[in-house]
């Protein structure tokens, strides 16, 4: 009888160690999240819908918005200070996306917004970022209901391809930040 009473005495202190690694692991899953929330400044590019060209057109938005995007952005120390350049250039972004819309002979517009938006999970090139809420940059290219691309625009996280098929990454001082929470 000692014997059974000692047994479940075992299982139910296992059972409640267990309970709390686990709110323990899952309270590190929120936290990592928060704190890219807080630090991190996403940027969608959707486009129109997800034929061939709807898609092709997208990523040559994708590239000229990231020249621009990479020298605007380039003195910037915080989130804070990348809204505040992105707010004050939207303007500018949508001209960038709608001549490269129309230079590719598309009758439809790009529209800019920033909000705060629910993300599923998603893997950026080795870096995980958990779902969660994230203010983000958001180019609809004509009704926006196609696939997106997507990078980090601060920190300047975007791995775009070159010409020659290589990946440029856009790199800035707070990536060690990013290195150590992966």
């Amino acid at each position: 009888m000692k014997n059974h009473i000692h047994k479940i005495f075992f299982i139910i202190i296992l059972s409640f160690m267990l309970v709390a690694l686990l709110s323990v692991l899952v309270a590190c899953g929120q936290t990592r999240q928060q704190m890219l929330s807080r630090e991190c400044l996403r940027i969608h590019i959707r486009a129109n819908s997800n034929s061939e060209e709807d898609q092709s057109v997208k990523l040559a938005v994708r590239d000229e918005i990231t020249r621009y995007l990479s020298d605007a952005l380039e003195g910037c120390r915080s989130k804070s200070e990348a809204l505040d350049t992105i707010s004050a250039n939207e303007q500018k972004l949508v001209q960038i996306a709608n001549s490269t819309l129309y230079a590719h002979n598309f009758k439809y517009k790009a529209s800019i917004r920033i909000d705060n938006e629910h993300f599923p999970d998603r893997n950026y090139d080795g870096y995980d970022f958990p779902e969660g809420d994230y203010d983000a940059v958001i180019i609809n290219l004509g009704t926006g209901e196609g696939d997106n691309w997507w990078c980090v625009a601060f920190p300047p996280l975007c791995f775009v391809p070159a010409d020659g098929g290589e990946k440029i990454v856009y790199k800035s001082w707070i990536k060690e930040l990013l290195d150590k929470l992966f």
